[in-house]
């Protein structure tokens, strides 16, 4: 599913949004915090019918988060009654219950949810709002981070903070890609909304359901261990969290930390790192960690993050990550000392060329996806190219729906590289040889290497082209002595 919001479900969202503005709540934040909870509120109804559902199927005993004294906090059961009741309901009963839900003080539940607020002033206002939600589908779309991503668009920050949320079907790429499995830990050291760690969490529960959901050991290890997240916007770490715990993680680590600072100790802790990390930005070095820029001296966010994903992996560790394409073929000393980091200490599996509409209407920028392992020992032999030229979506500001996608594609190959091994370089995937690489400075732009076939075009002789334009000149000519005739 598309991030972005198109069609029926934008105009939804946008009424939804005109609700709020003129019922009085006109900061975006303030108005995707009340979505968010609202949503959560219902989802949490929706989850709890599901599981129980299961059980009864299963034979196996749940216990409802909604006890007998909370039936009332039922989406199902408080969007019927009356505006003042509906209203009383909320503000007394559900948001005291879905602060305190989480009865670990300590987990990012509920550090994130404490200073919840209910904003909505009058009943009338939440009795919309109720209704409008009612009548959107939000079974297909990762809805929060989707009004997030909009939301900046309103607010004119996109492109300022570098905060751009991926689309959630180059998530799923890179989540089909780098194939977690139950005994991964995971972690995106700028989640956002933790889209990554939702996406990777579904691939688990699809591949290996049985394990992480019914096997004690693998059970506890998916709630309480395999998934973390760093951020510094507490808004979004407030959001990351309800995304995680309603996608069935009901203790992940979402913490607030600045990943490039002191702050974060992480080394050699997790098997693997999915992230898109901020690619505007420059730092001061005071803030940055020594150990990285002693990796690479540089002020730029996108290199530093680079040093730290190499950092807080564990030896056999997989990496796919976002870059824009000034990594790949940036000059400077920085720029060079990274990509040899990964190159000549790591094993650098694949570069996949993005088109730059991937991340429109919010943004331009042209990205590649890095796919790496640590070692500590280098391993780097050929790496595979893939010049991705279609998402399934158009490439300009509307990001419509059309019949071209590289996706299955690249996925296909990527897991069959020993078959690409025969590709030119003419195709649209092919492998280069490390060492042709690091001849090249250790540049990673496919334009690099990619040959492109021109097929000669053949004209015909000087001596025809002339008889031609001679006859076409008399026809003119008759053509204007009719006319003139026709005029007289």
């Amino acid at each position: 599913m598309l991030a972005v919001i198109t069609g029926e479900l934008k105009n939804k969202v946008d009424r939804l949004w005109q609700m709020f503005w003129t019922g009085g709540i006109t900061n975006p934040l303030d108005v995707i915090e009340q979505i968010t909870y609202l949503m959560f509120i219902r989802e949490l109804d929706v989850v709890d019918n599901e599981k129980s559902s299961s059980s009864l199927m299963l034979g196996i005993p749940y216990n409802s988060i909604f006890d007998e004294t909370h039936q009332l906090c039922r989406w199902s059961q408080f969007k019927n009654y009356p505006a003042e009741e509906m209203y009383k309901i909320v503000q007394e009963q559900v948001f005291p219950f879905i602060k305190g839900l989480h009865g670990d003080e300590e987990s990012a539940y509920s550090k994130y949810m404490a200073d919840a607020i209910f904003k909505i002033p009058t009943p009338q206002l939440l009795e919309q709002i109720v209704t409008a939600m009612d009548e959107i589908d939000w079974k297909d779309s990762d809805i929060r981070g989707d009004l997030y991503e909009y939301l900046l668009s309103k607010i004119a920050t996109a492109g300022t903070n570098g905060q751009f949320r991926t689309p959630r079907h180059i998530i799923r790429m890179m989540v089909d890609l780098v194939t977690p499995n139950p005994e991964d830990v995971i972690c995106d050291p700028a989640c956002g909304t933790s889209g990554f760690l939702v996406a990777a969490g579904e691939y688990l529960r699809e591949h290996y359901r049985d394990q992480v959901l019914f096997e004690p050991k693998s059970k506890k290890h998916y709630n309480d261990e395999m998934f973390h997240g760093y951020d510094m916007d507490r808004t979004m770490l407030r959001i990351g969290a309800m995304n995680m715990m309603t996608h069935g993680v009901e203790n992940p680590d979402i913490q607030y930390k600045d990943s490039l600072s002191e702050q974060n100790a992480d080394t050699e802790r997790y098997s693997l790192i999915l992230a898109n990390p901020p690619f505007k930005g420059s730092l001061n070095y005071d803030v940055v960690a020594d150990d990285l820029l002693k990796v690479v001296k540089t002020k730029k966010t996108e290199l530093l993050f680079l040093a730290l994903f190499v950092r807080m992996l564990q030896n056999g560790g997989r990496c796919a990550c976002i870059v824009p394409d000034g990594v790949l073929v940036g000059s400077s000393k920085a720029h060079k000392a990274i990509r040899k980091e990964i190159i000549e200490s790591q094993r650098l599996e694949a570069v996949i060329s993005m088109p730059s509409g991937v991340f429109k209407p919010y943004a331009g920028v042209s990205t590649a996806i890095l796919i790496f392992t640590k070692t500590g020992a280098g391993g780097t032999d050929d790496v595979w190219f893939y010049d991705m030229k279609a998402d399934g979506f158009s490439l300009d500001d509307k990001r419509s729906p059309v019949q071209e996608n590289d996706i299955p594609d690249i996925i296909q190959r990527y897991h069959n590289r020993e078959a690409e091994k025969s590709r030119k370089r003419t195709e649209q995937s092919f492998f280069v040889p490390k060492q042709e690489i690091v001849d090249n400075d250790y540049d990673l732009s496919i334009n690099k290497y990619k040959e492109i076939e021109y097929v000669p075009v053949e004209y015909p002789p000087t001596s025809e082209i002339m008889a031609n334009l001679k006859t076409l000149e008399e026809q003119i000519n008759q053509d204007m002595l009719t006319l003139e005739k026709m005029l007289k």
